[in-house]
């Protein structure tokens, strides 16, 4: 990708993946220009989303960006919270995040997921007015979805490895199937000798 089809990218709106009845649409903050120049979401090499998908066990496979409209067979989408590309994320004005805030509650209540998965925490703050949100299940719902706030996977959010963001986004696949932590089995000991 030249330096020139990255910027021809800047304020391009990307479709989602989305389908009604998904069991996640995941969400992310706004397409990079990457995923804007290719219509792939998540598309730049450091973004670390596609890994963190396969590693908490909500892909089979590690799926690439190209690969994205297979996640509609899985029951999981992905959109945005604001919908035009940028270089950054901290481009956006809090009141596009408002707005895109009250486009995605209505987006939500129309495709009807089980849960809405909000990619970046303070996406997640600043859309919805929750300045006091924490990663993981909220109290609230969106146009009738379950909440999750996710950390964001952008190779920028050195906070977070992709190992930490596979365990949370595996907290998630668990409370979508429905499984308590105590309900997992645990290894017999004597099986290990």
């Amino acid at each position: 990708m030249t330096p020139e089809e990255l910027s021809a990218a800047r304020d391009r709106i990307v479709p989602d993946v989305a389908a009604g009845g998904l069991r996640v649409l995941f969400c992310g903050i706004n397409p990079s220009l990457m995923t804007a120049a290719t219509g792939h979401h998540f598309a730049h090499p450091g973004n670390r989303f596609w890994p963190v998908l396969h590693r908490s066990g909500f892909t089979p496979r590690q799926l690439r960006p190209s690969e994205q409209a297979e996640l509609l067979d899985l029951g999981l989408g992905i959109t945005n919270v604001v919908a035009r590309a940028t270089a950054r994320a901290d481009e956006l004005s809090a009141d596009e995040f408002r707005e895109g805030g009250a486009l995605l509650t209505a987006k939500v209540e129309q495709l009807a997921p089980r849960w809405l998965a909000v990619v970046g925490i303070t996406a997640y703050r600043t859309a919805f007015g929750e300045p006091r949100a924490r990663i993981g299940s909220q109290d609230r719902t969106v146009g009738g979805a379950r909440v999750w706030a996710l950390p964001n996977p952008s190779g920028l959010n050195a906070h977070w490895t992709v190992q930490s963001m596979a365990e949370e986004y595996a907290r998630l696949r668990d409370a979508v199937l429905n499984v308590r932590p105590n309900d997992r089995p645990t290894p017999d000991p004597d099986s290990a000798h």
